[in-house]
């Protein structure tokens, strides 16, 4: 698979263009780029300065998982499949000391880099671009809490054994 077609198959694949036209894509992919991570390589830490904490993350291909400590003790928070996202709070101009979740790569993995300075550049000549990808992340956040709320509820219901399952 070529660059230019592991880059759309993942574009395609998350939220940010579920209300884009084919034209609007090819907008949105000529302003990404691709970056290879080693498994084991930390892409976005807690307190990180680096070079990615205004970067939006989208997974082309491999496994990245997030994690944060609570308590003291290591929690996965999320496992990221194709097309996911991951350093949103940075993208969206959040400051790095709201990062509360390490992002690491589990395998060798392809992530789409969406820089904010390139993406803002949209905002006068495509300006529906930049609308439609900022109502994606949204939906892809709110996806995220209802599930957790969910898990939540769930584990509330087996506790308490309540909700006749349990």
């Amino acid at each position: 698979m070529t660059t230019d077609d592991l880059i759309m198959q993942a574009l395609c694949n998350s939220t940010l263009t579920e209300e884009l036209r084919d034209s609007e894509i090819d907008v949105l992919a000529s302003i990404v780029t691709l970056r290879e991570f080693k498994a084991g390589e930390t892409l976005v830490q807690p307190g990180g300065n680096g070079q990615l904490k205004d970067t939006l993350l989208i997974l082309g291909s491999g496994e990245v998982e997030a994690n944060a400590v609570i308590a003291g003790e290591k929690m996965t928070l999320h496992l990221l499949k194709p097309g996911d996202l991951a350093g949103i709070i940075g993208f969206v101009g959040g400051s790095a000391t709201q990062v509360s979740a390490t992002v690491i790569a589990k395998t060798d993995s392809k992530v789409l880099l969406l820089d904010r300075k390139r993406f803002e550049s949209l905002l006068n000549t495509q300006p529906a671009i930049v609308y439609y990808v900022m109502r994606g992340i949204v939906r892809h956040v709110h996806g995220i809490v209802r599930r957790m709320n969910m898990q939540s509820v769930e584990m509330s219901n087996y506790i308490y054994k309540q909700g006749g399952r349990y």
